[in-house]
């Protein structure tokens, strides 16, 4: 048995010591996943360059409770939300406080969890076949070959569907949890070395 944890622990060792000169790649590769996530969220809901995006709209979406998500202070809200997104985007490229501006994005992500997708349950495209599967997604996956077919027999299918096919949005809260995960996953562990100004400040100020 002495022999045989020895054995294990050498081959730990020699995986230690090759995945030690690439273990920065895991947090670069999760902040380069979120940034074009949050960027173009962030500008979805405004864009301080496009005259033609205006935050009026996202306040009145987040403020109306009939037709939007009935949010208090909707404006504060709207603002908050497009700044979270869009200088967390920043910083996460940069890796420059990103164990601070996951904090918010989380938050953003249970806000968007709690107010647009729980009623939709888990996933984000219908299919039946996987875990956590909505109690429509049978019936949805039959309308929308229902929808195919219609496609097909009256319009230019192979146009339509040149550059995508077409799917069944369930509008679940899969997306904005695996982000949260994501986002948890850099709180913890932080911006990685190397390729983040967190690395470097922390190497040059803190002891």
């Amino acid at each position: 048995m002495d022999k045989l944890i020895n054995l294990a622990n050498q081959a730990q060792s020699v995986f230690d010591k090759l995945r030690a000169p690439i273990e920065c790649l895991g947090p670069l590769a999760l902040r380069l996943y979120l940034v074009p996530v949050f960027w173009v969220a962030s500008n979805n809901k405004w864009n301080p360059f496009d005259s033609a995006s205006s935050i009026d709209s996202t306040a009145e979406w987040f403020g109306n409770a009939e037709w939007g998500l009935g949010l208090p202070l909707p404006y504060l809200n709207a603002y908050m939300a497009w700044g979270a997104e869009y200088f967390g985007a920043i910083l996460l490229l940069l890796g420059l406080g990103v164990r601070w501006i996951s904090i918010p994005l989380m938050v953003t992500m249970v806000v968007a969890v709690a107010t647009v997708h729980w009623d939709h349950g888990w996933q984000a495209l219908n299919d039946p076949k996987s875990a956590f599967a909505s109690e429509h997604a049978s019936e949805a996956i039959e309308r929308l070959a229902v929808a195919k077919d219609i496609l097909k027999e009256h319009g230019d299918y192979d146009w339509l569907t040149e550059f995508g096919s077409i799917v069944s949005s369930n509008n679940g809260m899969e997306w904005a949890a695996t982000y949260f995960v994501m986002l948890l996953a850099l709180f913890c562990i932080g911006a990685g070395r190397w390729f983040s100004v967190d690395y470097w400040i922390a190497r040059r100020f803190r002891r």
